[in-house]
């Protein structure tokens, strides 16, 4: 797989098929109807305010990708805009309607776990159960050009393991696998500062009781 979005570039493909799905109506489209689109404050992780213009550079960087197409209606003077990301005729991908689904939320809202794909994946496709969510990244992890989705280690207090796309390049994929050791290894010194600060305020609060007992001896206190 030799694609790498950028976040800001996963959020407008995760937008266009996003809606192409559900408010096919309005699909192509334009460029503020996009940035609404990016900067929409349900079903998004992280929550964005792009400009206009921001997004205008994202869609050009798209499209010298050959992974965004300017397609206006008849008698349109707006520029509107539709994905070539995937299920398309010249689309490197096609996927079926639930792995549609688990990759549009993965790009939108970034890792999840099985029953939050379901339950947020459920406007764009059907799952009877989750079974089927699983069937779906099992599909998507063991795709013939290589994995386009990854299974996170289980967080602590997590029932299930969440899962990332793998849009994000190598690098992206390196550091997500590594989160939770990389907190790990971090959190120990923390606890040595805070040990080691404690241990100072208790040293500190000694000295201060000795120089009392010797003003005290000096003035011949008992």
């Amino acid at each position: 797989m030799n694609i790498e979005l950028p976040a800001h570039e996963a959020r407008v493909i995760g937008c266009l098929i996003e809606k192409q799905i559900t408010t096919p109506e309005q699909y192509p489209l334009s460029l503020n109807a996009l940035t609404n689109a990016c900067n929409q404050k349900s079903n998004r992780d992280p929550i964005l305010e792009l400009a206009e213009a921001e997004v205008q550079a994202v869609v050009d960087a798209l499209s010298r990708k050959h992974l965004v197409l300017e397609r206006s209606g008849f008698g349109s003077r707006v520029p509107k805009y539709q994905q070539r990301f995937c299920n398309t005729e010249f689309s490197m991908f096609q996927f079926t309607p639930q792995e549609r689904a688990v990759v549009c939320e993965l790009l939108l809202r970034g890792p999840q776990t099985p029953g939050e794909l379901r339950s947020h994946g459920a406007r764009l496709a059907t799952f009877a159960d989750a079974s089927e969510v699983e069937a779906a990244l099992e599909a998507l992890a063991q795709r013939d050009g290589g994995p386009m989705v990854l299974r996170l280690p289980r967080e602590p207090g997590r029932r299930e393991a969440r899962y990332a796309h793998l849009f994000g390049g190598e690098a992206s994929a390196a550091r997500l696998a590594t989160a939770p050791a990389a907190a790990a290894t971090t959190a120990a010194p923390e606890q040595l500062e805070l040990a080691a600060l404690d241990r100072l305020s208790r040293l500190e609060q000694q000295v201060r009781h000795l120089q009392e007992d010797i003003e005290r001896l000096k003035r011949g206190d008992r």
